[in-house]
């Protein structure tokens, strides 16, 4: 059938388009030059109008496309339209039919997805989407069309919320499943550890997303989740125990969570490992040797003897050498340098000796040839810095051949050698969840090892519990980025907050926390006491009040109580500390530097050394060219690491907190306490 514009109609019209014919499943639509075959599966409408003489139809495509025929006798065009209309509506259900069928099966695969009992993942959920979108466009009608036919309605409605709403929707079916599952397993939350689980808590034990960051601030519970975590995975057998992997970063935090695991969940065959005994693991299990540690590692007098020795070596036989170490010391490093044959001096050597270990650490945790570690320094500083890794290079080379010679490796080999045999595939990673304990305290080469582990079975999951706010170890390569950035780096997955507190009371979590959020680049996030305080549960006090306070305390701390002094640095111990034990005989008083007291915690907390200066808090920068470049870079933000630092030692305290301050010289932390409410005292 067929539609023709009139002679008239076609000469007046000007228009591409003057006859139109019907197809079995479609129409043709053409002129003299131009030709336009619209399928019925493209077409979202059929207008038919009368203008003032001639007819006029009108084809409504996507995107608002028109095809539009003019010129034609009007009772010609209603004929067509009346047939083309049936043609039309007769194919439309036909297909309705098909899509009916295909969309009820979708909806019935969303349900199931849905519906399974267990966390369902943002993995999932994105190829549920590529799947809902594939089998749209495999549709015979356009989906805007769907809505007309009401045997397509509610399942194509189900479909397009899932598509559109995809994420928020898993968000409220993982959050309604979690409800349940809470209820269900009430006892295990209860009873799992010593006080029961809270909601916070029991939200991270459960999700079972392939990379999920729980970010546990000061005294909310970490452990306690990193040990439910483990029992549950067992409970609903997710896992068995050899399939689990518990990373801490010391021995002793190894040791104590091993104790943990045994004494909750009565489960002897999961160890809690340090990254280096995983590293020892894999090497030992992927190329049949056994690796032993350098006894360097574990003896630092012996370790800095050596590179003194071949130090002064270096500069007694290379003038060269001498000349540059003199420049370096006394240029950069600001050093009263002696005349004559500075290296023989001891003072100078054994106040270098610290830095000639820190940098070969440095150099060694880098693990790649100079012309790597030049490379990958700014280009500002990399003139510099290759001139300070030449002048370095003799050592490392010292202790590559003390390793040799003693056929053992070092901590950063160990990781190296791993990574090496992962990435060659010697070694088939067994686990299929790892578990990372202060994870804010990871370096890139641990990161390497992690990402290695999991590149060898797909399957990993990575649960990494820390706290961006107590990232305090970038001076032993820890990079806070890999947190703060944690699925940039180690894939898709989620974000859990613990934001209970059971240490320390409102008033201190109020200051603390706004403290060390004022730096931008930390991660946002809630963390609420149970308790209240009062105004006077933080506050400043000038440093000569220092042993009145302690009197005081003496008066009204319980024998139980527990009075924490923390300093910068471990010489700022004060004198007073000497004449306690027989001056307060039954005050609980200990002493430690503020990253000593990492994990630790008090009822009364006394911050030591705000003031300005050499010896204050915050530390003065005092990087090298090889700190900065073989460090991770800091965030642009004044004294950051300094501010985490403080909030370090001000969540160790249960009750209260006294900043002490010198007058004379404040330190810059001190205004920023007051632009906080923190109150002065003048007296204790």
């Amino acid at each position: 059938m067929e539609l023709k514009a009139t002679s008239m109609g076609k000469r007046l019209a000007q228009h591409p388009y003057n006859r139109v014919r019907l197809l079995p499943a479609g129409v043709d639509v053409s002129g003299d030059k131009h030709e336009y075959l619209i399928p019925f599966n493209q077409l979202l409408n059929i207008t038919c109008k009368r203008g003032l003489v001639w007819g006029e139809l009108e084809f409504l495509l996507a995107d608002d496309k028109v095809v539009r025929l003019h010129g034609t006798e009007w009772q010609e065009t209603q004929r067509f339209h009346h047939y083309l209309m049936q043609s039309w509506q007769r194919w439309s259900l036909e297909m309705s039919d098909v899509c009916h069928e295909v969309l009820h099966a979708l909806r019935l695969d969303i349900e199931g997805f849905s519906e399974q009992d267990r966390w369902l993942k943002r993995s999932e959920s994105g190829d549920l989407k590529e799947k809902i979108l594939k089998q749209f466009d495999a549709l015979p009608l356009p989906l805007s069309r769907l809505n007309e036919f009401e045997n397509l309605r509610e399942d194509a409605a189900f479909c397009q919320h899932w598509l559109e709403q995809g994420e928020a929707a898993l968000a409220q079916r993982n959050r309604d499943w979690t409800a349940k599952i809470r209820d269900r397993y009430h006892d295990f939350f209860s009873t799992v550890e010593t006080s029961p689980l809270n909601p916070a808590q029991c939200e991270a034990v459960v999700n079972g997303e392939d990379a999920l960051l729980v970010l546990a601030g000061a005294g909310s519970g970490k452990t306690s989740v990193l040990v439910a975590r483990t029992g549950w995975l067992l409970q609903r057998k997710l896992a068995t125990p050899d399939q689990i992997l518990l990373l801490a970063f010391g021995r002793q935090a190894a040791e104590e969570m091993n104790e943990r695991i045994q004494s909750r969940l009565d489960v002897s065959d999961i160890q809690s490992r340090t990254f280096h005994a995983l590293a020892l693991h894999i090497i030992r299990e992927g190329s049949n040797k056994q690796p032993i540690v350098s006894k360097l590692e574990s003896d630092v007098d012996a370790r800095q003897k050596l590179l003194l020795t071949h130090w002064r070596q270096q500069c007694d036989e290379k003038k060269a050498h001498a000349n540059g170490w003199r420049q370096w010391l006394r240029d950069e490093l600001e050093w009263e340098v002696p005349e004559g044959a500075f290296w023989q001096d001891d003072r100078l050597a054994k106040r270098l000796a610290s830095r000639l270990d820190r940098w070969l650490g440095l150099m060694r945790m880098h693990g790649g040839a100079q012309a790597a570690m030049i490379a990958d320094v700014p280009e500002a500083a990399r003139d510099l810095f290759s001139k300070r890794v030449k002048l370095m290079a003799p050592l490392l080379k010292a202790w590559k051949s003390a390793l040799k010679e003693e056929g053992a490796v070092d901590f950063s080999g160990l990781i190296h050698q791993a990574i090496a045999i992962l990435e060659k595939g010697r070694f088939i990673s067994p686990w299929k969840h790892i578990l990372v304990d202060e994870f804010q305290d990871i370096s890139p080469q641990r990161a390497a090892l992690l990402t290695a582990l999991r590149q060898q079975n797909k399957r990993t999951t990575l649960f990494a519990v820390g706290d961006d706010w107590q990232a305090i170890y970038r001076f032993s390569g820890a990079e806070m980025s890999l947190t703060t950035a944690f699925h940039h780096y180690f894939g898709e997955g989620d974000r859990c907050f613990l934001d209970t507190t059971y240490r320390f009371n409102e008033r201190i979590g109020d200051i603390a926390n706004r403290f060390v959020q004022q730096n931008p680049h930390q991660l946002r996030k809630p963390l609420n006491s149970l308790s209240k305080g009062n105004k006077k549960s933080i506050a400043l006090l000038p440093e000569d009040q220092l042993e009145p306070l302690l009197n005081k305390l003496s008066g009204y701390a319980k024998p139980d109580e527990r009075v924490l002094l923390l300093a910068r640095y471990h010489h700022l111990r004060p004198d007073i500390t000497e004449k306690a034990k027989t001056k307060w005989p039954k005050l609980k008083l200990d002493f430690m530097t503020i990253h000593a007291s990492k994990g630790q915690q008090a009822d009364y907390v006394i911050l030591l050394g705000l003031q300005q200066g050499k010896e204050g808090f915050p530390a003065e920068a005092r990087e090298s060219i090889m700190e900065q470049g073989l460090l991770p870079q800091p965030e642009a933000f004044p004294d950051a690491e300094e501010r985490r630092l403080a909030y370090v030692a001000l969540t160790r305290a249960r009750q209260q907190v006294f900043l002490i301050y010198d007058k004379m010289q404040p330190s810059v932390f001190v205004d920023h306490f007051r632009e906080l409410g923190v109150p002065v005292l003048r007296k204790a």
